[in-house]
C-alpha cells in the first residue's frame, strides 16, 4: 500500500511542476510547445482519476471501521499508534483531493 501512495506522490508532484510551468510567463512559441507536450501527458494520466477516487473511498471505508481510542480505554503507545493512522489518513485524503485537482 505504501507504494500506491508514493505512486500517488509523485503524480501530485509532477503535477504541481506542470502547473507552475503553464503559469510562468514563456515567449509564444515555447509556450505553445510545452502546452502541446503537456496535452500527450495529460490525457494518458486521466486514469490517476479513479486511482485516487478509490483510495478516496478506502480511507472513508477504513475511517468508518476504525476502532475508537480513548485515553480510558488504550495504553499511550496505542493511543500513539492510533493519532498516527489518523494523521496518515488525512495526509492520504490531501493527497488525493489535490491529485483530482492539479489534474481538472
Amino acid at each position: 500500500m505504501g507504494l500506491q501512495w508514493m505512486v500517488l506522490t509523485c503524480v501530485v508532484a509532477v503535477e504541481t511542476a506542470i502547473v507552475v510551468l503553464l503559469t510562468l510567463p514563456w515567449p509564444r512559441q515555447l509556450k505553445s510547445s510545452i502546452v502541446a507536450l503537456v496535452s500527450m501527458i495529460v490525457q494518458p494520466a486521466v486514469s490517476i482519476l479513479p486511482f485516487a477516487g478509490f483510495h478516496l473511498l478506502d480511507i472513508h471505508w477504513k475511517n468508518e471501521h476504525r476502532q475508537m481510542c480513548s485515553a480510558e480505554v488504550c495504553t499511550p503507545e496505542e493511543l500513539f499508534h492510533y493519532e498516527k493512522s489518523v494523521f496518515k489518513a488525512q495526509r492520504n485524503v490531501i493527497l488525493c483531493v489535490l491529485s483530482c485537482l492539479l489534474y481538472w
